[in-house]
């Protein structure tokens, strides 16, 4: 966490995360380019619907690897991880911030996991996805990178 220019308390982007198949691993890169009313170039979930882009917390998955120390970004399918910014005080409605100008407008808190649990829950007894994972459309597309600001808007 860290502040701007202004003074407001802004969190950062900790890894980016995509996958070319829904229900897979998503793999860390560098860097993602967002279409508005799409989502992320490249990436399985993008379309014309309402879970777009998903974002989860570092913290949330601090928690996990305490259980299980060598998870890697992207194995709960997140495309954004963030650090330093209260993702679980997020309702449908608001709106983040990212890097110089990518608009997300937040349209779902969890989801139902898969019938049989994702391989996380069988392994902990948990999961964080259902209960803290992040949806979001793209309002305003650009490029984002590991290390960039984000914040509440």
């Amino acid at each position: 966490m860290y502040k701007n220019q202004s003074g407001t308390v802004m969190g950062v982007i900790e890894a980016l995360c995509v996958s070319t198949e829904k229900g897979v691993v998503k793999q860390a890169v560098g860097e993602i380019v967002l279409r508005s009313a799409w989502g992320i170039e490249g990436d399985a979930h993008a379309g014309d619907w309402h879970r777009q882009v998903s974002l989860l917390a570092g913290e949330s998955i601090d928690r996990m690897r305490e259980k299980i120390p060598d998870l890697d970004h992207g194995v709960f399918a997140e495309n954004i991880v963030t650090r330093g910014i209260d993702m679980l005080s997020l309702a449908i409605g608001d709106r983040l911030l990212a890097g110089e100008g990518v608009v997300l407008e937040v349209t779902q808190v969890g989801k139902q996991c898969h019938n049989d649990g994702c391989a996380i829950q069988r392994a902990t007894g948990d999961c964080i996805m259902p209960k803290e994972g992040i949806f979001c459309k793209v309002l305003q597309g650009g490029i984002l990178r590991s290390g960039m600001p984000i914040q509440m808007i």
